[in-house]
């Protein structure tokens, strides 16, 4: 994936802001649905995970719309995994997040409005796109699975 510099100044339209604690609570939510085999609320995940129930709704909304989980409203309402968890990367996750564009959005800001902020600019979007790439590498040969298999 290559980060310019230009991407990395506009904001992002998901709807969770994201960075490492979003993606560790997403990981751990469809960890939990599969452990829990079946449909869990949103405030039974977030007591689960000892988080705050908008923050885990608003990761939820951003995994369902992805096509990982699906929602029911209602009474029986809740979530549930729509794909098999051997088929969800940590990738996966992890670019539906969007979280390369918390680090990118901190390092970019850090540089000024000037000739040297723009030559630095240039140096950190090649770093960053070494950063991603080695990332997604990473995170690809890693499963919902897996993690599940190593939480037991």
């Amino acid at each position: 994936m290559s980060i310019n510099k230009e991407a990395v100044s506009r904001k992002s339209s998901m709807t969770c802001a994201s960075n490492y604690k979003t993606f560790g609570l997403a990981v751990q939510a469809l960890v939990a649905l599969e452990k829990h085999d079946g449909k869990c609320s949103s405030a039974d995940i977030a007591s689960y995970l000892h988080s705050e129930s908008t923050l885990i709704r608003r990761i939820l909304k951003t995994l369902a719309l992805a096509g990982m989980i699906e929602s029911r409203e209602g009474r029986d309402g809740g979530y549930r995994l729509k794909r098999d968890v051997r088929d969800i990367t940590l990738a996966d996750i992890y670019s539906v997040l969007e979280v390369h564009k918390s680090i990118s959005h901190s390092m970019m800001d850090g540089t000024a409005e000037h000739c040297f902020g723009e030559q630095i600019r240039d140096s950190f979007a090649s770093i960053l796109s070494e950063i991603e790439d080695s990332t997604l590498q990473i995170l690809e040969s890693r499963t919902i699975a897996d993690i599940v298999k190593e939480s037991i």
